[in-house]
């Protein structure tokens, strides 16, 4: 049997003025993952080791990691497909880290709540007698970016998020657009206000270093630019809608209003 070098982040608030790299060494089996070795070492070199995982199958987000310098779920990457049987292994980067490999999200959660990623209810409708039926048209505008498991990846590979800790980032501004382009959501008013600030969507250059990270497919550097133009169709429309209708109305409304006394020829 083999061995894998797993070189791997250590951090104990109070106690390491800094996170450090600790070496471990363990059995390497066919098909192994990266979080099966982090197990292994909790299980049976050091259980003070501290690391999030949940489902182990790809669908949770819990165990988003920067292995090899790359944000990647530590349940869905094979130690065979990395090609070297070192690996290191940190917290995800542009998060505070708790402990160990253990980054804190709070920061995420909060953008994500900030754009209501929930269908809002239209006014019109108070009392719902039926259900609101999709097209299956309707229904693939949004299903890509409702893959979406909020594990932290797209932003912790962001360059914008890491040079600006308030930029909402691609993991809200794609679920904006999720339910914006859902046609049972009524509140994609407010989460155009909310993105169409200082730190919102204009600040993304669109790196697509998200979209290459994202384990589920989901790219939100897709979304964040479809997410431009449908703030910027709406832009138009309301310009539109409060431009005059003809050059003529347009000529009485900047026309000053002068009253010229009549005169009768005799």
């Amino acid at each position: 049997m083999q061995e894998l070098t797993l070189k791997v982040q250590r951090y104990l608030p109070g106690r390491d003025k800094r996170p450090y790299i600790q070496e471990f060494t363990v059995p390497l089996r066919k098909g192994m993952t990266v979080l099966e070795g982090l197990i292994y070492i909790k299980e049976n070199i050091d259980n003070t080791l501290s690391f999030r995982s949940s489902c182990r199958m790809g669908i949770c987000g819990s165990c988003g990691m920067l292995i090899n310098n790359f944000p990647m779920l530590a349940c869905h990457t094979p130690v065979e497909e990395l090609g070297t049987d070192r690996i290191e292994v940190r917290s995800l980067p542009n998060f505070t880290v708790i402990r160990d490999l253990v980054a804190d999200l709070d920061p995420l959660f909060e953008k994500h709540r900030s754009i209501k990623p929930y269908v809002v209810d239209s006014e019109e409708i108070e009392e719902p007698t039926a259900e609101f039926l999709q097209s299956e048209e309707e229904l693939e505008s949004y299903m890509q970016f409702a893959y979406c498991v909020k594990c932290g990846l797209c932003m912790a590979a962001c360059p914008t998020v890491a040079t600006d800790a308030l930029f909402l980032g691609p993991q809200p501004l794609g679920q904006a657009y999720r339910y914006c382009t859902d046609r049972r959501d009524s509140g994609a008013k407010e989460r155009f206000r909310q993105a169409d600030s200082r730190h919102g969507v204009w600040l993304c250059h669109l790196a697509g270093a998200c979209s290459e990270a994202c384990p589920r497919g989901v790219d939100p550097a897709l979304a964040i630019q479809l997410l431009k133009r449908a703030m910027i169709f709406d832009s138009l429309r309301l310009r539109k809608k409060k431009e005059p209708a003809s050059i003529a109305e347009a000529s009485k409304e900047i026309k000053p209003k002068i009253d010229v006394p009549e005169f009768t020829v005799k």
